[in-house]
C-alpha cells in the first residue's frame, strides 16, 4: 500500500467538499479530495459534484426548466399571440439535455482542481488511526496521512421500509430524474422539496400526480401565508395533495404500484399508479467512515457531532453538509467548506445560519430567509408585516406571471428585517438582495430608501419594505 501525505484531506467531492478543498488550497495548503461515487459514469469513474450536481440541484433543475417550456408552449404562449400548435415531448431527448449538463460540470470540477492544485483521489476515505504525523486515512489501495481531514460525505434518499426501490417502477431522487416516459398516473410519497419539484416535472409533461404527505400541514417549514398560496396554486394548476395519511402496504407489480393508506379521517384508501416516488427526507452518510475506530463521535441519527464552526471532538478533524447538524442545502454545505478551510488558516471564517435561504424551484418558486411569521408569534416577538402581491408589478404582468406576493417581517421596535418569504417568479434570485440586508444586520427601511430599477420584479422586495411602515406607493 502506496503513502501519500497532504496537509489537508477533504472525505467526498459534494458541494461541501470540492468548494472546501479548492478553497484551502487557495489559502495554500497542500490538498487532496477523495470521492467514489461513480453516479453512473460510463467509465464507472468517481463523479465529483455530490448529489446535488449529479442526481440532485441540477439535473432537476435542467428538467424543471424543460417542463416549463413545454406548458408554456401549450398554454400560455396563445395568450401572448404566439401560435406553435401542439407541442410534443421528447422524453429522451430531454433527458439526455439534462445528462449533458451535468457531464460539463463534473468535468468542470475536474478542471478546478487542476487550476488550484487539489490532488483528485479515488476510493472513498475511512479513518484508519493517528499518528505524530497525522490522521491515518485509507482511500482505496492508498494510506493517506494528512494533518486535518474534513469530513463532506454528504446524503443518500430515505427509503421506507416494506417499499423496495428500483428506480423503475418505485423511484427515488435519482430514478425520479431518469422516468424514460411520461407516466399516465403519477404518485409521490412526501410533499416536500424533491416531492413538489419532481411532481410539477411530470405533471406538465402530462401526468396525472396525487401526493401523499404524512404531515397534516402543507409546507409547515414555510411561512403559512407562501404555504397558503403554494397549495391553492398547485392544486389549481393540477396536482392533487392528500395531507395527513398513514402508508400502509405498497404492492410493486411489473406494470405499477398500488399504494394502501389510511386518509387524515383514518378511512383505508388505495392509489394505484405507473410510477412511485418516494421523498421522504435524506440520511446522512457516515456509515463507512469507521469512526468507531478513532471515537468520532456520531448521533443516533447518524450525523457527526460538531461545533458552530463545524469542529469534530476529534482535533483537527472537521464536517460540513449533509453530515451535520443544520438544512440539508447545498450552499449551506459550501458556506460551511469555506469557513473551515479559513478557520484552518486562522482566519475569521463565517457562516451565518439565520441567513441561508431556501428555495423550491416549483413555478411559483418559493424562497424565504429568516424567521416565518408562526415563529415569531410563538417567540413572542413584536413585528411588523409589508405584503404586497406581483399583481401590482408591471414587470411581472408583462411576463405574464403575476402570481404570489413578497411578504417582509421587521422588528416592530429596531425595524430590523427578520424574515423574507416570497412566492412567484424569478424567487431564487429575488430572495439574494434579503439575504444581503439581513446579513448586514439591515432594516426594511434601509430597503425602502434603495432605488430599484424600473420595471422589474424587484420592485416588489421595495414594496414590501415600504409596506411595513404603510406608506407603499403602487399598491
Amino acid at each position: 500500500m502506496s503513502t501519500k501525505e497532504f496537509d489537508v484531506l477533504v472525505i467526498g467531492g459534494g458541494p461541501g467538499g470540492y468548494v472546501a478543498a479548492i478553497r484551502a488550497a487557495q489559502l495554500g495548503f497542500k490538498t487532496a479530495c477523495c470521492e467514489s461515487n461513480p453516479y453512473a459514469d460510463p467509465k464507472g469513474e468517481p463523479r465529483l459534484g455530490g448529489t446535488c450536481l449529479n442526481v440532485g440541484c441540477i439535473p432537476s433543475k435542467a428538467l424543471l426548466h424543460t417542463s416549463h417550456l413545454f406548458e408554456e408552449a401549450g398554454h400560455a404562449f396563445e395568450s401572448q399571440g404566439i401560435s406553435v400548435g401542439t407541442p410534443k415531448i421528447d422524453v429522451a431527448k430531454m433527458i439526455g439535455r439534462k445528462s449533458t449538463i451535468v457531464d460539463q460540470l463534473t468535468g468542470g470540477i475536474k478542471g478546478l482542481f487542476k487550476k488550484n492544485k487539489v490532488t483528485l483521489l479515488n476510493g472513498h476515505g475511512a479513518f484508519a488511526g493517528k499518528t505524530d504525523a497525522g490522521w491515518h486515512i485509507n482511500v482505496g489501495e492508498e494510506l493517506v496521512i494528512a494533518k486535518q481531514v474534513i469530513v463532506a460525505t454528504g446524503s443518500a434518499p430515505r427509503h421506507l421500509p416494506g417499499i423496495p426501490v428500483d428506480n423503475k417502477i418505485v423511484c427515488d431522487n435519482v430514478g425520479a430524474l431518469d422516468i424514460d416516459a411520461v407516466p399516465k398516473k403519477l404518485a409521490v410519497i412526501g410533499a416536500g422539496v424533491i416531492g413538489l419539484e419532481m411532481g410539477s416535472v411530470w405533471r406538465r409533461l402530462g401526468a396525472e400526480v396525487i401526493v401523499l404527505e404524512a404531515m397534516p400541514d402543507f409546507l409547515a417549514a414555510a411561512d403559512q401565508d407562501v404555504a397558503k398560496e403554494a397549495q391553492k396554486l398547485f392544486t389549481k394548476q393540477g396536482l392533487k395533495f392528500n395531507l395527513g395519511v398513514q402508508i400502509g402496504e405498497v404492492k410493486v407489480g411489473k406494470k405499477g404500484v398500488a399504494i394502501n393508506y389510511k386518509d387524515k379521517d383514518g378511512a383505508d384508501q388505495k392509489l394505484e399508479a405507473d410510477r412511485l416516488i418516494v421523498s421522504v427526507g435524506r440520511v446522512p452518510n457516515t456509515a463507512g467512515l469507521n469512526a468507531d475506530a478513532v471515537g468520532l463521535k456520531i448521533t443516533e441519527r447518524g450525523m457527526i457531532e460538531v461545533d458552530d464552526h463545524c469542529r469534530t471532538n476529534l482535533p483537527g478533524v472537521w464536517a460540513v453538509g449533509d453530515v451535520v447538524r443544520g438544512p440539508m442545502l447545498a450552499h449551506k454545505a459550501m458556506e460551511e467548506g469555506v469557513m473551515v478551510a479559513e478557520l484552518m488558516a486562522g482566519q475569521a471564517g463565517h457562516c451565518n445560519f439565520d441567513t441561508i435561504p431556501w428555495v423550491i424551484y416549483t413555478s411559483p418558486e418559493i424562497a424565504w430567509v429568516g424567521k416565518t411569521e408562526q415563529q415569531l408569534k410563538a417567540a413572542g416577538v413584536a413585528y411588523k408585516v409589508g405584503k404586497i402581491p406581483f399583481l401590482a408589478n408591471g414587470r411581472a404582468l408583462g411576463m405574464g406571471d403575476p402570481t404570489g406576493f413578497v411578504k417582509m417581517l421587521a422588528d416592530a421596535n429596531t425595524d430590523r428585517i427578520l424574515g423574507v418569504h416570497i412566492i412567484g417568479p424569478n424567487a431564487s434570485e429575488l430572495i439574494g438582495e434579503a439575504v444581503v440586508a439581513m446579513e448586514f444586520a439591515g432594516c426594511s427601511e434601509d430597503l425602502a430608501r434603495i432605488c430599484h430599477a424600473h420595471p422589474t420584479l424587484s420592485e416588489v422586495v421595495h414594496e414590501a419594505a415600504l409596506a411595513c411602515d404603510k406608506r407603499p406607493l403602487h399598491f
